[in-house]
């Protein structure tokens, strides 16, 4: 789980090794706006360890510490970015339905974008 590769976009995005802007960063995750939104508001919140899917998560403590770190901190930035919403939306993708093998939120201030 640890480590991470240099080809993985989400890693380099949480090192601040690319110019994607981020609405949050602390020492356990980044958050930042997904570049293809299907919401009102539209962040991912990402682990800085490098994990590459729910799947990998197990049933340890500090696994729950870290997935309630990444709601808490999804929840605080749209309540903060978009108070006026009352329904958000929280999700990850479970492999095959993942895009990038690292783990990421979803968190998503409705309504949804029309495609």
């Amino acid at each position: 789980m640890a480590g991470g590769t240099t080809a993985c976009i989400f890693c380099q995005i949480a090192r601040s090794s690319t110019s994607t802007p981020l609405l949050h960063s602390d020492n356990r995750v980044v958050a930042f706006e997904d570049i293809n939104p299907s919401a009102l508001r539209h962040y991912l919140v990402i682990p800085v360890e490098h994990i590459s899917t729910v799947k990998d998560l197990k049933r340890r403590a500090e696994d729950y510490t870290l997935v309630s770190h990444m709601l808490d901190v999804g929840r605080m930035l749209l309540q903060r970015d978009v108070p006026q919403s009352k329904h958000y939306r929280f999700g990850f993708h479970q492999p095959p339905f993942n895009s990038v093998n690292h783990l990421h939120l979803h968190c998503l201030a409705l309504p949804f974008i029309p495609r």
